[in-house]
């Protein structure tokens, strides 16, 4: 289950408050991956679910640093679980709109297994593309209950795994 339609533009105060904002390029994939890391841990996530979800994440973010014009924004909220919106600044895709595999691909020379990825390892996936670049949505529950974390601004600088949605926009 996701927090809503992907292709929502709703504001970080009626997702929730923002647990992690960051804008981020390649040098900074790294460091941002800890950070996200140090959030989820703090939100509830623990063992193999946050290396899963921080794996899926990081995924997301290697794509929109690759493929989508060097650089992406990450967001991260909390509405009844975990919420993570990566947004690059490419094209988008090309029409037609690729398909995600069911199956694990081969590994070429471009990649082409970091979305596979990310679809297995988090709760839900989504994909929207569009003139204005591509945004993924990957979510993940909380098993846990633990008290809210506190935001952590760095604009600076449960469905089933494997279940993926891609909208195009027109």
């Amino acid at each position: 289950m996701t927090d809503g339609p992907l292709h929502d533009q709703r504001t970080e105060t009626q997702h929730g408050p923002l647990l992690l904002q960051a804008d981020f390029e390649a040098e900074q994939v790294a460091d941002l991956r800890r950070r996200l890391t140090d959030c989820l841990s703090a939100a509830g996530l623990a063992g193999e679910r946050l290396d899963d979800f921080v794996t899926a994440v990081n995924e997301a973010m290697t794509n929109a640093v690759r493929h989508g014009g060097g650089t992406g924004e990450l967001r991260l909220w909390r509405h009844q679980h975990l919420v993570c919106e990566i947004r690059d600044r490419g094209d988008g895709f090309a029409d037609p709109l690729p398909t995600i595999p069911t199956s694990r691909p081969r590994p070429s020379a471009n990649g082409g297994m970091g979305l596979w990825l990310a679809q297995e390892l988090a709760d839900s996936f989504e994909v929207h593309s569009g003139a204005d670049g591509v945004r993924v949505r990957l979510t993940m529950a909380v098993t846990e209950p633990v008290a809210a974390p506190t935001a952590v601004d760095e604009g600076a600088g449960p469905g089933g795994p494997g279940r993926a949605r891609i909208d195009q926009a027109g």
